[in-house]
């Protein structure tokens, strides 16, 4: 387990407690001392496992990056080809959450147009970069022909409908499975590099 002076959660439990509680329960808000990263995963259900942003929280964690970690509300339904459903969405609450933060690390699955419409709704509202983490490939025309802002590509200024930005994407991360050392080093390389692009 965890320390608790950061309310850092157990990730091995899979019952939720809210604030500090269980990460695999839906809702969760870790915080830690300072706003610097936060993790945001997936509601758990059975398409959406929450295990993989254990590791990668704590491989962020262990090279001094400050995470705190939230678990969206909705999102659980069994996805469709348009996620017509409505089954992902996201909070006022959870958008102020991620706004107190300087970077958003997204961690989504492997269905490449849900990957981009979830990165989207969340950086429609939540002005912050963001570094992706996902199974699928996808780059970064693949969002910025959606309206997301990014680093290296960008929309039409008219076509631009995010408030938040692309900075990084790392592939290759299953969910469900553990995450490798190459991928977390991956991951926090490039965390390490958008928050130095704040300072400049």
């Amino acid at each position: 387990m965890f320390d608790r002076e950061t309310q850092v959660v157990d990730c091995r439990h899979g019952m939720g407690l809210g604030r500090g509680g269980g990460l695999a329960q839906r809702g969760t808000l870790s915080e830690t001392g300072r706003a610097d990263v936060i993790a945001i995963a997936m509601s758990p259900g059975r398409r959406h496992i929450t295990k993989p942003v254990c590791e990668l929280t704590y491989g962020m964690r262990r090279e001094e990056i400050q995470v705190s970690v939230m678990v969206l509300n909705t999102g659980s339904g069994v996805p469709d080809t348009n996620m017509g459903s409505g089954s992902f969405g996201i909070s006022p609450e959870e958008i102020a959450q991620i706004n107190r933060h300087k970077v958003a690390v997204i961690h989504t699955g492997n269905i490449r147009e849900h990957v981009v419409r979830k990165v989207k709704a969340i950086l429609e509202e939540a002005n912050v970069p963001a570094v992706v983490v996902c199974q699928t490939l996808v780059d970064f025309e693949d969002f910025a022909e959606a309206g997301v802002k990014t680093k290296i590509v960008k929309p039409k200024d008219s076509d631009i409908l995010t408030k938040g930005r692309v900075m990084e994407i790392v592939t290759g991360v299953t969910r469900g499975e553990s995450c490798s050392r190459e991928k977390l080093n991956e991951l926090v390389k490039a965390v390490k590099i958008t928050m130095r692009s704040l300072e400049n």
